[in-house]
């Protein structure tokens, strides 16, 4: 929990910062007096003022926002001498780029973090296919499981490199929401290199879950089917099962990895009873045959098989590292990609063809931040980059309450040569206001189901 909280404040800050920063620093540069830098709404915890410096920095007692109050004739008086000094004053080039700042500035960050990622290295499972899921769509486009996917690409792009299954889940998933089909280059552990082509065209997908990669039938990475630890007193130990045991054939079925031999497990039931089966098992280069009776547990599914023993090995890992430039370029291409993403899906959900529940409010946030820290730096540092990619899309939407909405007014000043009245200005704000506190609503709602539901 205090883990959790820490990672949750932290985030906060950096993210909140950053985002106000790039507003103060562009403020300055085009020579508006900024009066207040605050993190945090609400009473004061701490200001301080630099010497000979007109801002005045605040952290405020409220974490969930900041601002950067500039001088402005529409908020207070100006004296004459510094009417050059206000934002209003400034041309209309100079307050779009001041606006803009914001939400750039955490995209900006996302690079760096993104690139940090790449320089750092990260390990991740190899990109070894595990059995596809009975009846799915890899298992329909030949997926056989054991091979290793080299390169994948969406519809008629050139197929890239794939270093990693977390790189060829990045690659589904943008897939599946695109609705556009997804060619993997295979490596079987024995013949030559062959393409499959997974036709994901006609999915219609409303939530990037677990279920959307059941339904394309590529869940987890292989792993080798071998037995783990095996429980005093349940079926795998009644049967003479041992630790280490690489299990070959199930009855009739051949074993291909650990995910499955899990499934065979789970489905070693007929008409309500455990199936008896042989286990062809390799145990030191001895080849064993050995009668399994798995025990039955009830699950939300029904009656399912278990045979009490840890059931695969943890996946092959490779270290994910770039160099220099190319680190920095995938962080932009991720970056894009994310930004592209998000936009899409929040496209889809105001037409009705996403689900309202992939939106994710401050309870969510903070159980990643918690966990994505207890997984070590890169992993908080990937986080991050996450959350900042969503917070600048987000602001550069839009709704008049928003960076995007102030800029929505200075297109129209622009095109039309004025800008939006104070009547239109106070309708569009209350409708902003109204949305923004609705998909807030939404997101906590979210929130709660899926943590306490």
């Amino acid at each position: 929990m205090l883990l959790t909280i820490a990672a949750f404040a932290a985030a906060l800050g950096v993210l909140i910062a950053v985002h106000e920063y790039g507003h103060y620093r562009v403020a300055v540069a085009c020579g508006v007096k900024v009066l207040r830098f605050s993190i945090g709404f609400g009473r004061p915890l701490l200001r301080w003022q630099p010497k000979g410096s007109p801002t005045e920095f605040v952290i405020g007692a409220f974490p969930l926002g900041g601002y950067v109050r500039m001088l402005d004739e529409r908020e207070a008086p100006v004296a004459p001498e510094e009417r050059h000094l206000a934002f209003n004053t400034r041309p209309l080039r100079a307050r779009a780029a001041i606006v803009a700042a914001g939400p750039l500035a955490n995209l900006l960050l996302a690079v760096l973090l993104y690139a940090a990622v790449n320089w750092s290295g990260v390990d991740e499972p190899k990109a070894m296919l595990s059995s596809p899921v009975a009846g799915s769509i890899a298992q329909r486009a030949g997926v056989q499981g054991g091979e290793q996917v080299v390169g994948a690409a969406i519809g008629e792009d050139e197929p890239e490199p794939v270093r990693s299954f977390e790189e060829l889940r990045w690659v589904l998933t943008r897939g599946a929401l695109d609705a556009e089909n997804v060619r993997l280059l295979l490596q079987p552990v024995r013949g030559a290199q062959r393409e499959v082509v997974l036709p994901l065209e006609g999915m219609q997908v409303r939530e990037a879950d677990a279920q959307l990669f059941r339904t394309i039938g590529i869940v987890g990475p292989w792993t080798r089917p071998v037995l783990g630890e095996v429980m005093a007193g349940g079926a795998a130990e009644r049967a003479g099962l041992h630790p280490g045991d690489l299990v070959l054939r199930l009855g009739g079925t051949d074993v291909v990895d650990g995910a499955q031999l899990r499934d065979l497990i789970r489905g070693s039931v007929r008409d309500g009873k455990p199936l008896t089966q042989v286990w062809r098992v390799d145990r030191e280069g001895r080849m064993l045959d050995v009668t399994v009776t798995p025990q039955l547990v009830a699950d939300a599914t029904g009656p399912v098989g278990r045979i009490g023993a840890y059931v695969g090995n943890p996946p092959e890992m490779v270290n994910v590292r770039y160099g220099p430039v190319e680190g920095l370029w995938k962080g932009v291409e991720r970056t894009w990609e994310v930004s592209v993403l998000t936009l899409r899906m929040m496209g889809r959900m105001v037409i009705g063809e996403a689900s309202i529940k992939n939106l994710s409010g401050p309870l969510t946030i903070a159980d990643y931040a918690g966990r994505s820290a207890s997984m070590g730096l890169t992993q908080y540092l990937a986080f991050l980059a996450l959350i900042s990619v969503s917070l600048g899309v987000l602001n550069l939407l839009p709704l008049p309450v928003l960076d995007g909405g102030h800029l929505m007014y200075y297109l129209w000043e622009g095109l039309t040569g004025r800008s939006v009245s104070e009547a239109w200005m106070d309708r569009l704000q209350r409708t902003g206001v109204v949305v923004l506190l609705l998909m807030m609503s939404i997101a906590l709602f979210n929130d709660l189901t899926r943590l306490f539901g």
